[in-house]
């Protein structure tokens, strides 16, 4: 059955996509986990809803251009939230996250020009079957974002582990932490729009989150936890559109079922190591 579903170009479309955007997100992962700023991945996934919303009710065309710059915007924004500020990070995640979905949704109800909203809203929230309509130009487009994530996260490997652990440290010896930080939320913020339509908004801090919070479980050094957690995001979501495809299941949440597993697989496996 696989043979034959793999014969279809949409198909390999979606498992090339999925596999980069896998990719992506687990790599700066390790990154929010460390900073305890792992809720943005929910968070901007709110505000891309709400721009998403926007952008329905304008009526424009490729919404792209209209939720990316939004999302980045917000991402700055919050990862730049100091000590000084007056909303700290997490309350600033979770005050932009509720805001920007609860509009979203009010404005789809009172603009819309669906005859199926509820279909809508939530196979935007939890995931489409947009992912198996990609035309090879957007297949494209994802896989220059994607290559442009992956170099940039090799060449300043060293500042990003650098910047997760000590800040302070690095902002004494001179390194602009604050254009890191701001570069930073913008590849997240990239991520987080092209992620949308695999898993939908609310699972994509799971995508982000969850190989990190596995690699932790075996390895203890950040290089460690880095390149297992890129082969776990990238086998669990190669695993998870298949079993999709296969068995009819929604993309989105099939993919985090099948990171949960893994986790508790390798909480297993640390427990029995001792």
């Amino acid at each position: 059955m696989l043979s034959q579903y793999m014969q279809f170009p949409f198909v390999r479309y979606a498992l090339v996509v999925g596999t980069l955007i896998a990719l992506c997100s687990s790599l700066l992962g390790v990154t929010l986990v460390l900073k305890r700023f792992s809720f943005i991945g929910d968070g901007l996934s709110h505000v891309a809803f709400g721009a998403m919303a926007v952008a329905g009710v304008l009526h424009i065309m490729d919404d792209m251009l209209f939720v990316m710059p939004v999302t980045i915007v917000c991402a700055v924004l919050l990862l730049r939230t100091g000590k000084n500020a007056k909303v700290k990070g997490d309350a600033a995640v979770a005050m932009i996250s509720v805001g920007a979905l609860a509009v979203g949704y009010l404005l789809l109800n009172l603009f819309s020009t669906s005859s199926n909203l509820s279909g809508d809203v939530c196979s935007t929230l939890f995931g489409s079957t947009s992912i198996l309509t990609l035309t090879k130009a957007e297949v494209w487009l994802c896989a220059v974002l994607s290559l442009v994530v992956v170099a940039l996260f090799i060449l300043l490997y060293n500042r990003i582990f650098a910047i997760t652990f000590d800040e302070d440290f690095c902002r004494a010896v001179g390194t602009r932490v604050d254009a890191y930080n701001l570069l930073i939320a913008v590849v997240i913020a990239v991520i987080i729009v092209l992620a949308m339509n695999l898993v939908g908004s609310l699972l994509i801090s799971a995508l982000i989150i969850f190989p990190a919070l596995s690699a932790m479980r075996l390895f203890k050094s950040f290089r460690g936890v880095t390149i297992c957690s890129a082969a776990v995001s990238v086998v669990c979501a190669l695993a998870g559109m298949l079993i999709s495809i296969v068995g009819g299941t929604p993309v989105g949440s099939t993919i985090v079922a099948v990171d949960i597993a893994v986790f508790f697989a390798f909480a297993l496996i640390e427990k029995l190591k001792g």
